[in-house]
């Protein structure tokens, strides 16, 4: 699913605005915040620096970490950190709002969103939910540890009965509304229920996960729709636990070997695939939380497009750019093994990116500059997500332009005050 339209203005030119999306499962870098979060801030720093956006926004997911009771208490050490550096300190307004209070325990998400405005961009507006009316964004606004008392935000936990098994965990969405340059367009940051067990993804497609996974979305994109807010483009991204069809994978694993299947009170429990003939060799071992086979790592992966089947029920309803990237989950969290995966899951492209028909036809401009897709931290540990990003021109509302002369002077003087520091 890729959109491809072009746009320009009157005489074929529009100014832009570049914007740089990202979503960022961090719970893994809340684990061993100390060690893990330089190396995952130099990571995106050097994209950022590369690209130069406008605007960022930052979508994130398991804020806090696993252990959230205790990692929520360094959550404001990484905003600060982040918003402390060199590399930001040309984007002057910024907006934040975090998900923070786990005592809440039906209502928290553990979602956070991080938004950045160059000072080149003009009156940059964010949406009041309450009020239903466009606010200035000044300064740097921060709802870390109040989130109830911002009205710039819509937020919700999925329903008990959308979870699997009717379990409730962190699991939700988070959105937000702006405009930019004259342009109005919702972000929406989504975090989709997971795959507990191997096992049972792989008897067959779609999974009873991957169902869920589509049950929860479609209730986000019929609330989109249908609310009482005017429809507008969006984007939506986050984790959304895509996985692959593990049964076509285990399938196309093991043409030449042979099943075995271990049971525990009558539920298969592993699964060991074993190649047939005198060799003997074990091609795939398979548990709840095992998939160990060697013939999958992140250059070999482009064989697994194929698999990648659940968002084709949404093209309906948003579009994604074409993906050149290994599967971004599960790589190791072993601080010097950032480039492979962990044997725990089927490799698959869980953070993504996408995007409504209206904002590919009315918001991104392709003329010029193509859109980038890929992700932070190929060859290094960014935890076992590894961070996703799209970065676009966004086209300008007619009559809403920064003058040319003026977004060359601001460039100039943006490239200047970053030097000629490589990070």
């Amino acid at each position: 699913m890729e959109g491809s339209n072009n746009k320009s203005g009157e005489n074929g030119h529009q100014d832009s605005c570049g914007v740089l999306l990202v979503t960022a499962n961090l719970g893994s870098l809340f684990e061993d915040l100390d060690n893990m979060m330089p190396i995952w801030l130099k990571a995106f720093y050097k994209v950022l620096q590369r690209l130069q956006p406008r605007f960022v926004a930052i979508h994130c997911q398991e804020v806090g970490g696993k252990n959230f009771e205790t990692g929520m208490n360094l959550v404001n050490n990484f905003i600060e950190t982040l918003f402390g550096s060199e590399e930001m300190r040309c984007y002057r307004r910024s907006h934040v709002v975090m998900d923070k209070n786990y005592q809440a325990t039906d209502d928290f998400t553990a979602l956070g969103n991080i938004y950045f405005i160059h000072d080149s961009i003009a009156s940059p507006k964010y949406y009041d939910f309450k009020s239903k009316e466009f606010r200035e964004c000044e300064g740097h606004v921060r709802y870390l540890d109040n989130l109830s008392q911002s009205t710039s935000h819509e937020k919700m936990k999925f329903p008990k009965n959308l979870f699997p098994e009717s379990k409730f965990s962190r699991k939700g969405f988070l959105r937000t509304r702006w405009c930019m340059n004259g342009s109005i367009f919702d972000l929406i940051n989504l975090h989709l229920f997971h795959d507990a067990s191997n096992v049972i993804a792989m008897q067959s497609f779609p999974s009873t996960y991957s169902n869920k996974r589509k049950k929860a979305l479609l209730a986000v994109l019929d609330r989109l729709e249908n609310d009482q807010h005017d429809k507008v483009p969006y984007f939506v991204f986050g984790d959304f636990n895509f996985r692959l069809d593990t049964h076509d994978v285990v399938k196309a694993l093991t043409t030449s070997a042979s099943g075995e299947y271990i049971k525990e009170d009558n539920d298969v429990v592993k699964v060991i695939f074993t190649e047939n003939g005198n060799s003997g060799k074990v091609v795939l071992t398979l548990e709840k939380k095992k998939f160990e086979a060697s013939e999958i790592s992140p250059n070999k992966a482009k064989w697994l497009l194929q698999f990648d089947k659940e968002a084709g029920s949404f093209s309906e309803h948003f579009l994604e750019h074409e993906k050149s990237f290994a599967p971004s989950y599960p790589y190791s969290e072993d601080m010097n093994q950032g480039e492979n995966y962990m044997q725990t899951r089927v490799p698959s492209w869980c953070d993504r990116v996408f995007y409504s028909k209206s904002a590919n036809e009315s918001l991104i401009m392709t003329n010029d500059n193509q859109a980038e897709y890929e992700v932070i931290g190929a060859d290094v540990c960014m935890g076992d997500h590894k961070p996703v990003y799209l970065h676009f021109s966004l086209a300008n509302s007619k009559g809403n332009n920064i003058s040319p002369l003026r977004n060359a002077m601001l460039t100039i003087l943006y490239m200047c005050t970053l030097g000629p520091r490589v990070i």
